[in-house]
């Protein structure tokens, strides 16, 4: 049992659970009662013993443990799912005479530093035509996840894999997760790999799916390929079995990154907010800007590629005479009247700060082709440098929030975020249920074999556990950096308010009754009200428009526009709303 330590009524402290509702309480034995309380510990219920320490009381990670509980996110499996998962490590079906025998290629995989769930290897080998021939190896989770399984069954109310910093609820054990089915370094590994001949213009020539066993040769990181692309004389890299591989994903990722632009894809240039834990008891947060590098951006061209074949692959089999229930994912265009907004808000930027227009306007081309410019076009061209920097990412960002949310169905549809008139979900089957499911369609596709008879049915239920997954995890994440806003400015708000700092940013956008401001370090949005403002001041702040606020206080007041440098600091919090009341420099100087 996972439980946070308590003091109970007799003084005694205890364990209480968090995952069962009402929760149980289990006394701790006498050898544990020192633990203190506020701790989240793994004890036995029966003897009241503490087996593992999971979070000392109010650090960073304790916060994380709460939270997971809050979603009902349950990290440990029933008995039945970890005896099935015990059964497949004693048996894992490596060698199956099916498999197609590709250890003689020197796969690899390229991912975070600290994962430990490896979905996709690949081995890319140049063609004689000047193209490619991309390997793409995913694990097989769909030969060992079945349906009809309590393996299915229990991801299915998963959904996915959950991910906070430094604490991952993976969607299967992890016997499975980061043993037998993960592509780990060095050790044979059932696969499905998705081959696809790409021409040298980066155009998908031909696919084909088949399982295979393979062998990664080694565990990359991003940085680690980056600096190999950036120096390969000075990188442990060079004249390996695999390096090859590294400079064939480089030119095949540059060729797919051209057609994308070709077809107008919008290549976002953002700063991710990448939040961790430090210490040794996980006691606080860490967070810092991650841009991404090429490598990056390259391997996430091959993930495309091999999402958008799959997708084409599926919707040619479901018109065969065997059906099948494919998914997809679809991500639908901006609607027409979001893009108007974009050209209004715009134009207001332009006119508040006086810009060039003949630089900074955006005149959109319209659907028959005619004159004007695509919106990654424009974006691409903006100036970035200097000044000009935090009015190119308040523009980029207005661009940003006009755009819809992708979603999983039964249905092909358009993906706008990859420019695809198709794309399924086939590169991560050991962390989404509907990679698993994606798997054993295209499987029985290939076989001319229909599914079972619920199939139907079954599809509806990855499709729901999907896009809860989905929204789940994008909860988390605000979570994580909500709790990040909370420590940083914490901090600040328990200094005497003269010596409270002075935090830079800029204005990335505005709403009727708030302004958000990126803060340059860490680079975490924040909100300001105009109410919590006009109180700050004692004075007024109001909308002027779609993009300048203006605070006022007595004769005097100050513009606070889109795009603006500004500089702010805590004046307190709002405990009911979980609201941090932040005030400009600019409009502080009112109160003299």
């Amino acid at each position: 049992m996972i439980a946070d330590v308590v003091e109970s009524q007799s003084g005694r402290r205890a364990a209480r659970s968090l995952f069962t509702r009402p929760a149980r309480h289990v006394t701790l034995a006498s050898d544990d009662q020192g633990t203190p309380t506020g701790a989240i510990v793994r004890v036995d219920e029966a003897s009241g013993v503490v087996v593992e320490l999971l979070a000392a009381p109010d650090t960073a990670r304790a916060a994380l443990w709460h939270v997971v509980a809050r979603f009902g996110l349950v990290p440990d499996y029933p008995p039945e799912v970890l005896r099935a998962a015990d059964a497949l490590v004693a048996a894992p079906g490596l060698d199956d005479p099916t498999l197609v025998d590709l250890t003689d290629r020197a796969f690899v995989t390229i991912d975070n530093a600290d994962s430990r769930d490896l979905d996709q290897a690949m081995h890319i080998e140049a063609r004689d035509d000047g193209g490619f021939d991309v390997l793409y190896a995913l694990a097989d989770a769909s030969y060992y996840v079945r349906p009809g399984t309590p393996l299915f069954d229990d991801a299915v109310a998963r959904g996915a894999s959950f991910y906070l910093p430094g604490l991952t609820v993976p969607m299967l054990p992890r016997p499975l997760s980061e043993g037998i089915v993960s592509l780990n370094e060095g050790v044979l590994r059932r696969a499905l790999v998705v081959e696809t001949r790409v021409a040298d213009d980066g155009h998908a020539v031909a696919t084909r799916i088949y399982r295979a066993r393979i062998r990664s040769r080694r565990k990359l990181t991003y940085d680690g390929v980056q600096a190999y692309y950036d120096d390969p004389a000075a990188s442990p890299l060079a004249g390996q079995a695999f390096t090859a591989t590294l400079e064939h994903l480089r030119a095949v990722g540059r060729r797919r990154m051209a057609l994308a632009d070709a077809e107008d894809v919008v290549r976002y240039n953002r700063v991710s907010l990448s939040v961790g834990v430090a210490g040794p008891d996980g006691r606080r947060f860490t967070a810092v800007g991650d841009a991404r590098n090429d490598c990056e951006r390259y391997n996430e061209q091959i993930s495309l590629l091999c999402n958008i074949e799959g997708a084409r692959f599926l919707v040619a089999a479901a018109g065969g005479e065997v059906p099948s229930q494919p998914i997809f994912r679809v991500h639908p265009a901006p609607e027409p009247p979001r893009f108007e907004e974009l050209v209004a808000v715009i134009d207001g930027v332009v006119a508040a700060h006086g810009l060039d227009p003949a630089v900074w306007r955006w005149r959109r081309r319209d659907a028959a082709g005619g004159e004007g410019e695509s919106l990654a076009a424009y974006l691409e061209r903006l100036p970035r440098e200097g000044a000009a920097w935090p009015l190119f990412l308040a523009v980029q960002r207005q661009a940003l929030v006009i755009n819809q949310r992708s979603s999983f169905q039964a249905e092909p549809g358009m993906h706008y975020g990859v420019g695809a008139p198709y794309y399924s979900r086939f590169s991560s089957p050991m962390r989404e249920v509907v990679g698993i499911f994606t798997h054993k369609e295209a499987l029985e596709a290939l076989a001319g074999e229909a599914g079972g008879d619920d199939d139907e049915a079954l599809r509806e239920r990855v499709i729901e556990a999907a896009n809860r997954s989905k929204e789940v995890q994008r909860q988390l994440t605000k979570e994580a950096n909500l709790l990040v806003i909370d420590a940083l400015l914490g901090e600040d708000l328990a200094r005497p308010e003269g010596e409270r700092p002075w935090r830079a940013g800029f204005v990335l956008g505005m709403k009727f009754d708030r302004l958000y401001v990126q803060l340059d370090a860490p680079p975490i949005e924040v909100k300001l009200y105009l109410k919590d403002i006009a109180a700050a001041v004692g004075g007024s702040a109001a909308p002027d428009g779609d993009v300048v606020a203006t605070v006022t206080r007595g004769d005097a007041e100050v513009a606070l526009r889109v795009g603006d440098a500004v500089r702010v600091r805590v004046a307190g919090y709002d405990e009911a709303r979980r609201r941090w009341l932040l005030v400009p420099e600019a409009a502080a100087a009112l109160v003299g």
